[in-house]
């Protein structure tokens, strides 16, 4: 695809959002047809088609809220629609970001990278100052949730929320049955990396670095989830990413690193 077909592309799906949040924010919808092309929404005369990406997006994004066939905007859909129609397409991308210099590991090397800390569920902390002045999570702790977040997006292991839009076929009953032929080699590795690595920082760590890393959830939701005092998830997350950073990175033993991955001669379990 060319630069100009992708502005175009971006521009098209960017108007399509806005009149879907337009058309949310007059009064809820209910979806009157649906295929695997176009969505189409109905309310008091007033009709309009939308393509599922779109309205996917849209509830990904917590501004559309679907309860079979009813569909209503969220508190949070008329502020993102203000934000869109007060700037532009870059301004628009820009707010979104917070690029800093950071130096990550690039296979076995160090290298110099931008990195966006507003893509991280550990942006909050990647702000915040120990009492010596020093980062509370050091780069190797930041860059372990990240690897562990990456790992769990390409191990397909999200919670499916919105309706699936492919194309079902009888045919294919017995693959689907047998497990095995959704999911890619990839995939399958990303699993087994993230299982790694879940028990390497063990059942009392693992889940607050699992509930903010890749589920997204606030420090606030975890510490009231888990009944735990104020600001002490603060203080499991960051032992957890620091374990999670030594499993990555072990400490150098006789001027080598030692993994404990597999067996005895390094070859992986089936």
């Amino acid at each position: 695809m060319t630069e100009r077909g992708g502005k175009d592309q971006h521009k098209t799906g960017r108007k399509a959002l806005l009149k879907l949040l337009r058309m949310l924010l007059r009064g809820d919808c209910r979806i009157a047809a649906c295929d695997s092309e176009n969505v189409r929404f109905e309310r008091d005369g007033e009709s309009a088609n939308f393509t599922p990406a779109i309205l996917a997006f849209a509830v990904s994004r917590g501004l559309v809220m679907r309860s079979g066939s009813s569909v209503a905007a969220t508190t949070a859909a008329p502020a993102f629609l203000r934000r869109m129609l007060a700037a532009g397409d870059d301004e628009f991308s820009e707010q979104h970001r917070e690029m800093v210099d950071d130096v990550a590991m690039v296979e076995g090397v160090h290298q110099r990278v931008r990195r966006n800390l507003k893509e991280s569920p550990l942006a909050p902390l990647a702000r915040l100052k120990d009492r010596a002045g020093e980062p509370y999570l050091s780069a190797a702790a930041f860059d372990a949730g990240d690897r562990l977040a990456n790992d769990f997006t390409r191990g397909q292991m999200q919670p499916r929320i919105t309706a699936s839009w492919e194309p079902r076929l009888e045919t294919s009953g017995a693959v689907r049955a047998a497990g095995g032929g959704e999911i890619s080699d990839s995939a399958m590795a990303a699993r087994d990396r993230f299982a790694r690595a879940v028990e390497a920082m063990g059942p009392e760590l693992s889940g607050v670095a699992m509930d903010v890393c890749c589920f997204g959830k606030g420090l606030e939701t975890v510490e009231r989830e888990r009944l735990w005092p104020a600001r002490s998830a603060k203080l499991m997350l960051r032992a957890a990413l620091l374990a999670l950073a030594r499993h990555y990175a072990p400490p150098m033993r006789d001027g080598r690193r030692r993994h404990h991955w597999g067996d005895g001669d390094f070859r992986p379990r089936m």
